[in-house]
């Protein structure tokens, strides 16, 4: 089979975005510790750099009891984390696979029982995790056959949540120093955030009061689209645009039942959220996600956790325009 040139696959993406579609790499982690199941796990086939035989594993001493060692994949030294027991698992055919991740410009990889196959869902298939009562390491419940009873369901991990659990110092810290000085919006106006990862909107929560600035969280691309025409029927009331009561949408990429792309994309063809810059928030980096997110429309784009360039690709896209 060919391989797949960027643009190819920087094409097929933007169509999978344009419809708020992705795609969801299923594996499974061995028996649940409480019912004996082997459930099936997903993770965005964005993040997956590629899925190998699990090699020779280095044991680190002292390291976290959830690390299992480093490995040498094509000559980088890689973290390689137990995901089975992250999650709480017994694999009982072993851990025999290596899915190799990016995640906000590190490389890291998971230990799996097995991996199943990709699917291709709408992302309005995935049942945001706080509706379901999943625990904290989970974004989301995934019902791979639609809304039918009998659909099958895969548990869509929260990876920034267990990255930061078992290699911590991983994130810079947040803090004046780290985003210099506040920012000052115009009387009146906010910052309007999606993002459906727990730890994730703690950190931008974090950054944002560093700023000085007020903030709206919502926990999907649906519940921040829902809120900017809620904003929108209140200015309207006011005689006054959108854009004078929200002054920037700071967007995460992947959320359920809308992704931050189809939000960015619906924001820049609504006339009525005119002049509101978007900045998507992302841990997908590499240069075939950077380019993707310019397709949508995006004004900016800023990895995870990076604050520096948080608070500058802020400060950037709010810029007055000069004459």
């Amino acid at each position: 089979m060919a391989t797949k040139s960027a643009e190819q696959e920087i094409e097929e993406r933007s169509k999978l975005a344009g419809n708020n579609q992705f795609e969801l790499l299923l594996f499974r982690l061995g028996d649940s510790k409480n019912t004996g199941q082997r459930e099936l796990f997903g993770i965005n086939v964005f993040k997956v750099r590629e899925v190998l035989v699990l090699p020779h594993i280095t044991e680190l001493a002292q390291s976290h009891p959830h690390l299992m060692g480093v490995a040498n994949i094509r000559g980088q030294i890689i973290p390689v984390i137990d995901l089975p027991a992250v999650v709480g698992c017994n694999p009982t055919k072993g851990r025999t696979i290596l899915m190799v991740t990016e995640y906000a410009r590190t490389v890291q990889a998971f230990a799996v029982e097995e991996v199943n196959e990709i699917v291709r869902l709408e992302w309005s298939q995935v049942l945001p995790a706080d509706a379901s009562q999943a625990g904290a390491l989970i974004t989301g419940i995934a019902r791979l056959d639609g809304a039918q009873g009998d659909t099958r369901l895969a548990q869509v991990l929260d990876v920034e949540q267990i990255l930061k659990s078992v290699m911590p110092d991983t994130t810079q810290d947040i803090n004046r120093e780290a985003v210099g000085p506040e920012v000052v919006l115009p009387p009146g106006s906010t910052i309007l955030v999606a993002d459906d990862s727990a730890v994730a909107r703690s950190v931008i929560e974090l950054g944002l009061k560093a700023l000085g600035v007020p903030y709206i969280m919502t926990k999907s691309g649906k519940e921040a689209w829902d809120t900017l025409h809620e904003v929108a029927r209140q200015a309207a009331t006011e005689g006054k645009p959108v854009k004078d009561r929200i002054a920037l949408v700071l967007t995460d990429v992947e959320m359920p039942e809308m992704d931050g792309f189809t939000l960015t994309r619906n924001i820049k063809a609504d006339k009525q959220f005119e002049g509101i810059p978007v900045i998507i928030h992302s841990s997908l980096t590499g240069s075939t996600n950077v380019n993707l997110v310019k397709s949508v429309g995006a004004d900016a784009y800023v990895a995870k956790f990076m604050p520096r360039e948080f608070a500058a690709a802020i400060r950037a896209v709010l810029k007055p325009v000069q004459p």
